[in-house]
Formats: C-alpha cells, sequence, structure tokens
C-alpha cells in the first residue's frame, strides 16, 4: 500500500517533464558554462523563485562570470517552474545581443525580424546577454522597446548581463529602452564582483 509520502501520478509526471527541461536545456549550454558554479545569493534566490523581481539583471566589470551565472540561474530558473503551481513546461530564448540587433534589423530575411519581436513578447523567459555590446540602429531600438514594453505589461521576466547599470544604457539603446529595464529590473540589479575569470576560466 503505497505510504503518504510517496509522490502522486501527477507529480511523478511533473517531475519525469521537469528532469526532461532540464536536460534539453542543459544541453544548451556552451561548454564553458557547463560547470556548476556556486551563485551570488541573490542571483540563487531569483532562481528559486524567491526574489522580489521577476527579472534578473547582472553587471560587473569583464570577466566576473556574469554570463556563466545566467547560464547557471537560468537552469535553475527552469527546475523552479515544475513546482506546485506548474503550468506547462517553459520556453526559454537566448540571444548575445549583438545576434539579437542582427535578427531584428528591417531587411532581415522574409520579415523576420517582426515575427521574432512577437516571439520574444510571448516566450516564459528571455536571456539577452552582453546588452551593451554594441549600439543598435534607431530601428533595432524601438522593436527592443516593443519587446520589453509587452513584457513588462504582462510580467514575463527577462535576465540580461551587462557591462554597465540599467540607468545607464541610454547612450546604447536608447531612453525608452533604458526607462523600461529600469523598470523591469528595480530591486533585480545584482553587481558581480571579483577576480577576471578569463585569465584561465570562463566569464
Amino acid at each position: 500500500m503505497p505510504s503518504s509520502s510517496d509522490p502522486t501520478a501527477r507529480q511523478s509526471w511533473i517531475a519525469e517533464r521537469r528532469d526532461a527541461a532540464v536536460a534539453t536545456f542543459t544541453a544548451k549550454i556552451p561548454g564553458i558554462y557547463q560547470p556548476r558554479i556556486e551563485l551570488d545569493p541573490a542571483v540563487a534566490k531569483w532562481a528559486t523563485g524567491h526574489a522580489d523581481c521577476p527579472s534578473l539583471f547582472l553587471t560587473g566589470p569583464i570577466g566576473v562570470g556574469k554570463t556563466h551565472s545566467a547560464w547557471q540561474a537560468t537552469r535553475q530558473w527552469v527546475h523552479t517552474q515544475f513546482g506546485a503551481d506548474y503550468r506547462g513546461t517553459p520556453v526559454v530564448e537566448i540571444f548575445r545581443s549583438t545576434a539579437l540587433f542582427d535578427a531584428l534589423r528591417p531587411d532581415a530575411h522574409h520579415g523576420s525580424g517582426r515575427a521574432l519581436v512577437k516571439q520574444l513578447q510571448r516566450v516564459d523567459l528571455l536571456f539577452i546577454d552582453d546588452l551593451a555590446a554594441a549600439r543598435p540602429s534607431a530601428w533595432t531600438q524601438e522593436r527592443l522597446y516593443e519587446i520589453f514594453d509587452e513584457r513588462y505589461v504582462n510580467r514575463r521576466p527577462v535576465i540580461i548581463t551587462c557591462d554597465v547599470l540599467p540607468a545607464e544604457l541610454a547612450e546604447v539603446v536608447g531612453d525608452r529602452v533604458r526607462s523600461r529595464l529600469a523598470e523591469m529590473c528595480r530591486g533585480g540589479v545584482v553587481l558581480l564582483q571579483g577576480a577576471d575569470r578569463r585569465r584561465g576560466a570562463a566569464a
């Protein structure tokens, strides 16, 4: 006879889907960021669903582990979505900023940029790495605003890595995007510090 501590059929089913989703995401993590690392307490709090702010903005000097932390935090975030309020396997989109800006250009193949905007407005989590790596055109800034604004009003989270603070992003992504990101990440900005990991490890 099953004991009261045994998982129910639904709990077992959710656990199977969780393990499959985490394995699928883990396979997408670049090899250099695969090793587990100890996350900053504020980052770990966000990843496990205990932070007040739904979004996370990782900043700090070059090489302190922003990207590595973001990949590992996102992996944990995926795992966390299979809790008591499970609503289906989460969809996560990951872009390095330079690739995203190229994909959003008005001359993108067969108008794929507009379709990408709609897609990124709706995914469960949007992860953009190294946001200040390039300066987008005015057109791309407007598309970024559309993405972030839609996610903001629907409380869909983002995780951003960047070498500068949200309040200092205007010169890179424009004032409207800066303002929206500052609102989205209020209470969710984490400054990472430490030695440059690129001198022998992942950044």
